[in-house]
């Protein structure tokens, strides 16, 4: 039995039960309401979920529920549920990599610049390193923009700073505000280093160190640096141009803002989608098109072994290449001269039709719970929750104790699962001592 759940795969999500049981139980306690009495079961389960998953999906206010010590324990769980997914994923990297022959372990070593095979411990502390950095830097910037720019205390700005500097770049999205930022829409030294570190969290900590090392050299970067990079610019973008092209006249959103607030929402919104969960408009006030692309954003993600989450960047564009190479009849799919190994487009593909099940299955499950939920809602729901984003259209605190366990399964899932699938399926790669005839049943 120990050797069964200590197996690299099996422990992933034991863990991540473990510290939502313990989350759980503080939010559980009295003192971590601000009202009288304690918070409810299903509630303190909820709220421990998003916060170990980095989700940020609320069924109460965290401004006005949670007392000062709820607010201090959401926050240790984001840090430790966000240390954990980076933390995790990169050592699930280096177990395949270690269970690979030499040819093997020298591709891997050169897809994976930053993490050494051999020193796992190594690179626990270069991740903790670039969460402290990172994380200071964004508290310094909003904590004084709210100590000079908006009268706060000291001591307030500080940990308003702090709360978020957190949320922010683990990709967890809950905020100390009750409408998030939206009145902070037009002020960019807030939206800016958030959006921005929700952009670096998403992108992976092998990718954030090989930048690092590798500086403006694209030629240097790996695979996976490339797919992922050059993934996420063109989200980023195509989410900008969204947000600006559809909503600029708006009423209800960007329609009141001038042409710098509009250019600066549409940047921190375009990004948002992509796990970050903040926002500084209505989600729920935007046009369907709108909705349909975000959904479309959450459902892709962020980067491998990052704070992001959906099927990420890189299996997105993985398929994108492999439909390339099927449409022009080309027989392996290249990459910058690098062939990807069939392995891990079935990975992908396997991944992609994963996450496309579980949406589908905790949509559904949500209409049956929730009969007043327009199909919309409930889509938009259920992938935020599964690409553990944390947006909502306004209905997730109006949802039954029914319909927040499924999120709470499907942010547990969404969260743990694309990692161990992934991980799971190249430790079970074999070679096969036979191979049967060849059928070529009817595709299409």
């Amino acid at each position: 039995m120990r050797r069964r759940v200590r197996h690299p795969v099996r422990l992933v999500p034991i863990a991540f039960l473990a510290v939502i049981a313990i989350g759980t139980v503080l939010l559980a306690l009295p003192p971590a309401r601000a009202g009288a009495g304690a918070a409810p079961f299903v509630t303190a389960l909820f709220t421990a979920t998003s916060s170990v998953c980095v989700t940020g999906l609320t069924v109460v206010d965290t401004a006005t529920y949670w007392s000062p010590f709820g607010q201090v324990m959401i926050m240790v769980l984001t840090q430790v549920g966000g240390f954990g997914v980076m933390a995790m994923a990169t050592l699930l990297s280096i177990a395949v990599g270690r269970r690979l022959g030499l040819r093997g372990r020298l591709l891997a070593r050169a897809e994976n610049q930053a993490l050494d095979l051999n020193n796992p411990g190594r690179v626990l502390a270069r991740i903790a390193i670039v969460m402290a950095v990172a994380e200071s830097l964004i508290l310094v910037v909003v904590a004084g923009r709210l100590w000079l720019g908006y009268d706060y205390a000291f001591g307030r700005a500080l940990w308003y700073g702090l709360f978020h500097a957190v949320s922010a770049f683990n990709n967890a999205g809950f905020a100390l505000w009750s409408d998030s930022l939206t009145q902070f829409v037009g002020d960019a030294w807030i939206c800016l280093p958030l959006t921005l570190g929700v952009i670096a969290g998403s992108l992976g900590f092998p990718v954030m160190f090989e930048l690092w090392w590798t500086g403006r050299k694209p030629a240097r970067w790996s695979t996976h640096t490339r797919l992922t990079v050059a993934g996420s610019i063109v989200l980023l973008v195509v989410g900008f141009g969204v947000m600006l092209a559809f909503e600029w006249g708006n009423p209800d959103t960007f329609g009141p803002l001038g042409v710098a607030d509009k250019v600066l929402a549409a940047f921190t919104q375009g990004a948002m989608p992509r796990s970050g969960g903040l926002n500084s408009v209505d989600y729920g006030a935007m046009l369907p098109a709108t909705i349909a692309v975000t959904i479309g954003l959450m459902f892709i993600g962020g980067g491998s072994a990052g704070t992001g989450g959906g099927i990420k960047v890189t299996t997105f564009f993985l398929l994108a290449y492999v439909i390339k190479a099927e449409i022009k009849g080309e027989p392996d799919v290249v990459i910058g001269r690098r062939r990807v190994a069939e392995t891990t487009q079935r990975q992908a593909i396997s991944v992609a039709l994963g996450g496309v099940a579980l949406c589908a299955l905790g949509c559904l499950a949500l209409l049956t719970t929730s009969p007043w939920l327009t199909l919309e809602r409930a889509l938009f729901e259920s992938v935020s929750a599964f690409a553990t984003v944390g947006l909502s259209l306004g209905v997730t605190g109006n949802l039954g104790a029914q319909a927040q366990l499924v999120l709470v399964v499907l942010m547990f899932c969404g969260r743990v699962g694309t990692v161990t699938v992934a991980s799971a399926l190249a430790l079970n790669t074999r070679p096969s001592l036979h191979r049967y005839p060849e059928a070529r049943p009817i595709v299409g």
